[in-house]
């Protein structure tokens, strides 16, 4: 998650027009005590009972993978990245495109 601390301004266009949530099966307490530690922009949600990842077909049998989607505002899957290798950078230049394609279009310079 440090990656995408460190990126953040440029993959999240700095949080203008994008929501980032982290969910794992992890439970809240730790959840949040990371994040403070961290300094993440990013939000966390607790998932143990495995009920978003289920849903999204982030689960394979008992385990949880690193998935990652990007949705678009109308709730859309524009995206999903599985798993999400955080190690190589090559995953972030394509979370970034994926990214850019969900934001509105820069307004035309007036005249």
């Amino acid at each position: 998650m440090e990656a995408y601390r460190d990126q953040y301004a440029k993959l999240f266009n700095n949080g203008r027009n994008v929501v980032v949530i982290g969910i794992s099966v992890d439970p809240d307490t730790m959840l949040a005590a990371w994040a403070r530690e961290l300094g993440s922009p990013v939000l966390f949600a607790s998932d143990s009972a495995q009920v978003a990842g289920k849903l999204y077909g982030s689960v394979r049998g008992k385990l949880d993978n690193r998935s990652l989607f990007v949705i678009d505002p109308t709730g859309r899957i524009v995206k999903r990245i599985q798993p999400f290798n955080e190690l190589a950078q090559s995953s972030y230049d394509e979370l970034e495109v994926a990214v850019k394609q969900t934001l509105p279009a820069p307004a035309a310079p007036k005249q």
